[in-house]
């Protein structure tokens, strides 16, 4: 499928966001579509971008945990950009290639240790009910404190945001990232 809404081509930036756009590499060509899509309404990316990075970047909640938690998001959602973007980022934090590839299966899939059932399932009962049940929330409470509880639910809420604006568009993945596992 075509991009609804194609990315801002780097002939029409100005120099703010050019300044947005290359923050964290100074290479244009780096520049991922979602980044030069979403330029498009440079108010609104001058706000998401911190807000986003904080998430992702300077968190507290532990790296493989929160990839875990973006990964379920992403296939909840079938964004195949936002998985493909985050395979690398998954496995940088921790995750196996075998547990990436196992995240489309969710939380009754054989192979997780309990706490990763418990954000597998955080992360599908806050996509299909918009709300942590007790049970879950019971585990959570155990390993997480007020903070990171407040941070995993933006999180999860943050990456639907993502993904329901990634898929709508129809921004396309660059050339080699990988989409959603076939039947995943």
């Amino acid at each position: 499928m075509r991009a609804r809404v194609d990315p801002l081509p780097e002939s029409e930036w100005d120099e703010s966001i050019r300044q947005l756009l290359t923050s964290r590499n100074p290479d244009p060509a780096a520049v991922m579509n979602i980044f030069s899509t979403f330029a498009r309404h440079p108010d609104l990316l001058a706000k998401w971008l911190p807000f986003g990075g904080k998430l992702l970047f300077t968190g507290k909640l532990p790296p493989r945990d929160r990839e875990l938690l973006i990964m379920r998001t992403a296939r909840n959602c079938w964004c195949d950009y936002e998985w493909g973007h985050h395979i690398p980022i998954a496995l940088s934090a921790g995750l196996t290639e075998e547990e990436v590839a196992r995240i489309s299966q969710g939380p009754d899939a054989p192979g997780w240790d309990e706490f990763d059932i418990t954000l597998l399932r955080a992360a599908d009962e806050l996509h299909q009910e918009a709300v942590i049940s007790d049970d879950t929330w019971a585990v959570l409470v155990r390993h997480y404190d007020e903070p990171q509880l407040i941070e995993m639910t933006m999180l999860v809420g943050q990456y639907h945001l993502v993904a329901f604006t990634l898929n709508s568009l129809r921004v396309q993945r660059e050339a080699g990232v990988a989409g959603l596992p076939a039947g995943g």
